[in-house]
């Protein structure tokens, strides 16, 4: 991970949430999998839904990739080791975590939020990107070194989401990341966050999203152009690479400006 350069040839990568619901577009997950495979690195494609993970196992695979699919819950400490275990299995090493695995999580404010739901939401999106830390950094030292990528959200660097779960959630993957940074520095061991803004993927889809509610999320930014899956894998391929051989701790926002700005240009005039 020390050379500069794109190039991943000889690299083990895990990407959790690898599959992709279907619909329209692709995932952040299958879009950052295919986009390491091309870049020379070998796969190790983690999700609750085998058949989705399968699907981004046979694109790989169109393109003379390598990967293998396991299927399994992040939350759970025995799975995560067996998603390290599958990659050390095979290939002998790993040197490439990206921590994609999350949900929108319970509605509501303090005051209406289930706190059972709450508690799994959090589970979800924070305790299982600990987890797979927990089993895959040991692995990355051994192999000398590693970039750890944690999906957060512009949701966790901003207020103003109708629900209070999930921007707290990405809140707090935003600080993980940078404690992370330091306390896996001295194994030379890169952790980054990325922050997506309004994407359009199928999980969008899924939630609800007339052309109306689309095209206002296109305007929420500098760039006023809407974000794909394939944006979000494109930075994951980046940190993952030799290129950010620079860079850890980094909270990096791959939302079109929307968090660069108080207000749209539209605005300003």
């Amino acid at each position: 991970m020390d050379s500069i350069g794109p190039d991943l040839e000889g690299k083990v990568a895990i990407v959790t949430g690898a599959g992709s619901r279907p619909g329209e577009g692709v995932g952040n997950g299958r879009a950052a999998a295919i986009l390491l495979a091309r870049a020379g690195a070998k796969l190790v494609l983690a999700d609750a839904v085998a058949e989705w993970a399968e699907e981004t196992r046979r694109l790989i695979e169109a393109e003379g990739g390598e990967a293998v699919v396991v299927a399994a819950d992040v939350t759970k400490p025995e799975e995560c080791r067996r998603i390290v275990e599958a990659a050390t299995g095979r290939w002998g090493r790993l040197d490439a975590l990206v921590n994609n695995v999350g949900i929108g999580g319970p509605p509501g404010t303090a005051e209406e939020v289930d706190p059972e739901a709450w508690a799994q939401g959090m589970l979800v999106n924070v305790t299982s990107m600990m987890l797979m830390a927990k089993y895959a950094v040991p692995a990355m030292r051994a192999a000398g070194g590693g970039a750890i990528v944690n999906i957060g959200s512009v949701a966790g660097l901003r207020g103003g989401h109708p629900n209070l779960l999930y921007p707290t959630s990405k809140g707090a993957v935003v600080n993980m990341t940078r404690a992370m940074a330091v306390h896996h520095a001295p194994d030379r061991i890169r952790v980054n966050c990325i922050c997506p803004g309004m994407v359009y993927t199928p999980m969008v889809q899924r939630g609800g999203m007339s052309p109306e509610m689309r095209e206002a999320r296109r305007k929420r930014s500098i760039l006023q152009v809407e974000g794909s899956g394939w944006d979000v894998g494109a930075a994951v391929a980046f940190l993952c690479s030799g290129n950010a051989r620079w860079m850890t701790g980094a909270i990096v926002p791959v939302d079109a400006g929307a968090t660069a700005i108080a207000a749209l240009p539209s605005e300003m005039r």
